[in-house]
């Protein structure tokens, strides 16, 4: 590994970290630490959760997030399912999607995924400190200092405990000291700015439309439907409980009315609809900035904080999840001295390139979205062509559903050996095909063997397991073609190979990260 520009003291720690923001970017990353033994707080500047369905597409990385929290089952009867999308063309075809259950999202509203969450980490033994808001960080080589604000707290205390501890009279600034923070604090994230770190982009040039409420009217409810007429686009996404949400670009004067919201409706949606009983109607706009860099020392950033983007195919929050999924288990691993301090330099490389990706992709899709005539002509011509190929099944869909996001190959600190053919390239998602273990192994990697029957390979992968206890677990499943995978807890792929040779190789870049 680099050496980490900000070297930090190494060993297990009693003292919480400090995770700033209680969205769900915030919680996932905060239940993350606990699931791992690791103390948190987690700071909230708002006096109570938000409300609102606001992002609803968690795309199959994320729901093996809640799987692993064992919220699953449960999300799954706050949500819907999306089967396709289906994408109604000016000139009458309609391009449909079909996703498969690899690539199906659940759309669920924002609001719920919150209570599941916070759920989650009150099992966990944890909390969040509402009302309680951070207006400044210092970050020196051993700890970060916060100075927080909190009604009814007395002026100029030293906050060192839990939220029972916090002054009880009058309102002024009290400072908490935390080996670790993390910023999950949103797009004006307080943290990102007292660090300086700079947020390089801009803003997308366009006003959306945000309205949901029931729409009366014959189209397919479980698909996602977009509409690309000459006159713009529109989006129908099925909600729970029967209501819609209509969404597309709008001129910045768009009347956030029922009659506004019908009369887009009519000119750019398929015809017969009608939109009532509206619950929301609101616009809103949105920027492409990327953190300069999503570690600090001692301070991350995770989730809108380090990066944000167009809101096309709904992968903000996803990102976010990814990015806490990510962090927990290096820093928990360095707490808890089994990982070299080092891990966590590949954090913002890893976290940063994902992000640059998701930038672009989805700044082609809102611009290609809304092309002019002509341009909207190539675009269609080119979808049309897309679907006859086959490439709208087979990339698209899996581009959506992040299986296709690749991170660079930095955890080690040199490149892992290139795999054969037919193995995933380190740096890639754990391929599908690959099942869940029985149990959630306590282990940081697993060690994957494939085979007709467990032989010299599975042997040489027990005894690499055995060499690294509490870091490594090795489990065999049965192929046609023997081979081996070295997977991360993150759903990524650190290693893969199909020779004892190559195996060995991981093994000497295991001693890199391994605490010793």
């Amino acid at each position: 590994m680099s050496e980490n520009p900000n070297p930090a003291p190494t060993g297990g720690s009693a003292d919480p970290v400090v995770v700033v923001g209680a969205g769900p970017c915030g919680l996932v990353t905060a239940c993350e630490l606990l699931r791992h033994g690791v103390p948190v707080r987690v700071l909230e500047a708002a006096k109570a959760p938000p409300r609102g369905s606001r992002a609803i597409l968690l795309w199959p990385p994320t729901l093996e997030v809640l799987d692993g929290l064992g919220l699953l089952q449960e999300a799954e009867t706050c949500g819907i399912r999306a089967k396709a999308l289906a994408y109604h063309m000016g000139d009458g075809k309609t391009l449909r999607v079909p996703l498969g259950a690899a690539n199906q999202p659940l759309l669920i509203p924002q609001e719920e995924t919150d209570r599941l969450l916070r759920g989650a980490l009150e099992k966990l033994g944890g909390g969040v400190e509402y009302g309680t808001r951070v207006t400044d960080v210092a970050a020196s080589a051993d700890a970060v200092t916060l100075t927080v604000e909190r009604p009814g707290q007395a002026e100029d205390t030293e906050d060192t405990g839990g939220p029972e501890q916090a002054g009880a009279a009058g309102d002024g600034p009290a400072t908490l000291t935390t080996p670790w923070l993390i910023g999950a604090d949103g797009v004006g994230s307080t943290v990102r700015q007292r660090l300086g770190t700079p947020f390089t982009g801009g803003g997308v040039p366009m006003t959306f439309l945000l309205a949901e409420g029931e729409v009366e009217g014959e189209f397919p409810r479980e698909e996602v439907h977009y509409y690309l007429r000459p006159a713009g686009v529109i989006l129908l996404s099925p909600l729970p409980g029967g209501k819609v949400r209509v969404s597309g670009p709008v001129p910045p004067d768009f009347p956030c009315t029922q009659e506004g919201v019908q009369r887009i409706l009519d000119e750019r949606g398929p015809g017969g609809l009608r939109f009532v009983s509206p619950s929301a109607i609101g616009t809103f706009t949105s920027q492409e900035r990327i953190a300069e860099t999503l570690r600090s020392g001692r301070v991350f950033l995770v989730g809108d904080a380090a990066h944000v983007h167009s809101v096309v195919g709904g992968q903000g929050l996803n990102l976010g999840i990814q990015d806490g999924r990510n962090l927990a288990w290096k820093l928990a691993g360095v707490i808890g001295d089994r990982l070299a301090p080092g891990v966590l330099d590949s954090y913002s490389a890893e976290r940063r390139a994902v992000a640059e990706q998701v930038v672009q992709s989805t700044g082609r899709m809102v611009r290609m979205a809304a092309a002019g005539p002509v341009a909207s002509r190539v675009r269609n011509g080119v979808w049309a062509l897309m679907q006859v190929t086959g490439v709208l099944h087979r990339w698209y869909a899996a581009m959506l559903a992040g299986r296709l996001t690749r991170q660079p190959d930095v955890l080690f600190g040199r490149p892992a050996p290139k795999p054969p053919r037919g193995l995933p390239a380190p740096g890639s998602r754990t391929p599908v095909w690959i099942p869940a273990p029985a149990a959630r192994a306590e282990s940081v990697f697993r060690l994957v063997t494939l085979g007709p029957g467990e032989g010299q390979l599975a042997s040489s992968a027990r005894s690499l397991a055995a060499r690294f206890p509490g870091l490594v677990a090795h489990d065999h499943i049965e192929r046609r073609r023997a081979g081996w995978l070295l997977l991360r807890p993150d759903g990524f792929v650190a290693a893969s190979g199909n020779s004892d040779a190559r195996l060995a190789e991981t093994g000497e870049l295991l001693e890199r990260v391994a605490r010793r």
